[in-house]
């Protein structure tokens, strides 16, 4: 009789690496968001990826790999080609008579050893080291051996010397050729690798300039010389597939690639400018989407105020925030708790970004008259639990949302306000009855994003600006026995001192004061005031939170409200509460 595996949680709880609450805790969580026990776990930080990898191992009587210890050898990455490398996160270690050895994250991924075996003719034997580890590995050698853009752009000019005039090159670059090609797909892959979430290509007076978003800031990447704009911008709309001729008005494409193992959907955007069409590609990854409620950045007390909301049967939950606060993220993570299929959950997009199983997704399309409110009145008649509106632009859209949640409907919205008060205030001003904001609102979240301190640089900051601490909120004392942390960039982190963001977040539930107030059409000052009264606190006080913990730097919260407006020195120091 075959021995019984034992379950990945079973051995984890043997070793002691989580306890058995945890463990309920995962198998919650796992059942909730369709994933697998370990992701689960590690998801909800009760181990590492390590941890699971080296469980899975024993679970599957397979040898773990440490990535660290340098086990590769030099010559080891051409066993197999860079497509295959990157597409399927493998890594080969050796061959040796007719056998291929190589290092894996998931013994489960049959499909991946059967392309192996077709591949390359040859018996495969596996082990097992964990997926970031890989993934990290397999981007250090690539980006080592990749020819960079600059060095490129410079074989580029060489060839125009060597022909005896730039016309001659001129004549030769057009969309097609593989000079542009491999720019092209050169400044994609350097953008996906180095976490960007926009690529920004703008024609300049004498030059074209590459910039990457990275963590909500732009860096400038290259200077493309100006005789290849045309060729780039023609490159970039056949990818998209928009038209190449037309030059005047502004077009919108998208453009789906394999990018370092992983499928990455772009949105193309055109606009027409003096020096000629600027291009941007937004970068759309389904995993920057799919974080789970606690990777937001909630504290404990706001986390268990967004869990009660989120879960109530009927009114509506507004999250509020300018373009790039994070706001569709908060949103789409709420989602994902609550799709069961007991529930049924409707969405009316513009557009629709990112596909999720078990959701309808609608998207708007002004041109057939397919906009906000017909699809709102259209999903009404579909018998939802739950529904998404993309965002609150004008009264008829939000009384339709309004009546929604007044008929036993739960509904999630956005408003683009500065703080969770003013939303009230927002709604009133549009038109709709203050009767009607005060009995179906249930909450309204404010947001923004901050970058986090890169963990590999970070330094203590010995002497804090006193001023910015003042604006912050932080007493003396209040930092005593905690450290403070400075940015200082390393190579890790593309030199800016930060990787990665997380968001601040500022919780108004509604109360029978607030009501009131919204029903008298107070004042956004008097809302905010009696929300503070009531527990909430504020998106400064959530960033000066996030700065004792060591997460982020006291410039990065004072730079991401203060250019909010949110600061005023006197107000937050009275009203700050650590």
């Amino acid at each position: 009789m075959a021995k019984q595996r034992k379950k990945l949680g079973q051995i984890l709880v043997e070793w002691q690496v989580v306890q058995p609450n945890d463990l309920s805790d995962a198998l919650d969580y796992a059942q909730a968001n369709g994933k697998r026990i370990g992701e689960a776990l590690v998801e909800l930080g009760r181990c590492t990826e390590d941890d699971v990898a080296k469980a899975l191992a024993a679970q599957f009587d397979m040898e773990y790999v440490d990535l660290d210890a340098g086990v590769i050898a030099p010559g080891a990455m051409d066993l197999l080609p860079e497509e295959l490398i990157r597409r399927h996160l493998v890594l080969p270690m050796q061959q040796v008579d007719g056998r291929l050895k190589v290092i894996i994250s998931d013994p489960l991924d049959l499909e991946t050893l059967d392309v192996l075996r077709f591949r390359t003719s040859l018996e495969v034997e596996t082990s097992i080291a964990s997926r970031a580890k890989i993934k990290k590995f397999i981007d250090q050698v690539m980006a080592a051996s990749e020819v960079s853009i600059d060095k490129t752009v410079q074989e580029m000019r060489d060839e125009a010397l060597l022909g005896g005039s730039a016309d001659a090159l001129d004549a030769e670059l057009d969309a097609d050729s593989a000079p542009i090609i491999k720019l092209i797909n050169l400044i994609i892959s350097e953008a996906v690798r180095t976490r960007a979430s926009d690529i920004h290509i703008e024609p300049m007076t004498d030059r074209v300039r590459v910039r990457y978003r990275i963590d909500g800031v732009c860096l400038e990447r290259d200077r493309i010389p100006k005789r290849m704009q045309g060729a780039v911008i023609a490159r970039l709309k056949i990818m998209s597939g928009i038209k190449i001729e037309e030059k005047r008005l502004p077009q919108d494409g998208r453009i789906k690639l394999h990018v370092a193992g992983e499928v990455i959907d772009f949105r193309v955007s055109t606009l027409p400018g003096y020096h000629g069409e600027s291009v941007v590609l937004r970068i759309l990854r389904p995993d920057s989407v799919m974080v789970g409620i606690q990777s937001l950045g909630f504290e404990e007390d706001d986390y268990q105020r967004f869990i009660q909301v989120i879960k109530r049967p009927n009114g509506i939950f507004l999250v509020t925030g300018p373009t790039g606060s994070g706001k569709t993220t908060t949103l789409y993570a709420a989602l994902q708790e609550l799709n069961r299929s007991d529930r049924k959950i409707i969405t009316v997009e513009d557009p629709v970004e990112y596909n999720f199983a078990g959701i309808n997704q609608c998207q708007v399309r002004e041109s057939i008259g397919l906009s906000f409110e017909r699809i709102l009145r259209a999903m009404l008649r579909q018998a939802p639990n739950i529904i998404l509106v993309g965002e609150i632009r004008d009264l008829a859209v939000a009384d339709v949302a309004i009546q929604a949640a007044l008929t036993g409907h739960l509904v999630f919205s956005t408003l683009h306000t500065n703080d969770a008060p003013s939303a009230i205030t927002r709604l009133i001003d549009m038109g709709v009855k203050p009767f009607l904001v005060a009995s179906s609102i249930q909450a309204v979240m404010a947001q923004r994003l901050i970058r986090v301190l890169c963990p590999d640089c970070k330094q203590p900051d010995e002497n804090p600006d006193k001023y910015v601490l003042r604006l912050l909120g932080v007493r003396p004392g209040d930092a005593e026995g905690r450290t403070l942390y400075r940015a200082v960039g390393c190579a890790k982190c593309n030199n800016t001192g930060y990787r990665g963001r997380l968001g601040i977040f500022e919780m108004m539930q509604m109360n029978n004061q607030l009501r009131e107030l919204a029903f008298n059409r107070g004042a956004t000052k008097d809302l905010r005031a009696a929300a503070m009264a009531t527990g909430m606190r504020n998106l400064v006080g959530d960033g000066r939170l996030k700065v004792l913990n060591g997460t982020t730097s006291i410039d990065e919260v004072a730079r991401v409200t203060q250019a909010e407006g949110l600061m005023a020195a006197d107000e937050v120091v009275e009203t700050a509460e650590v």
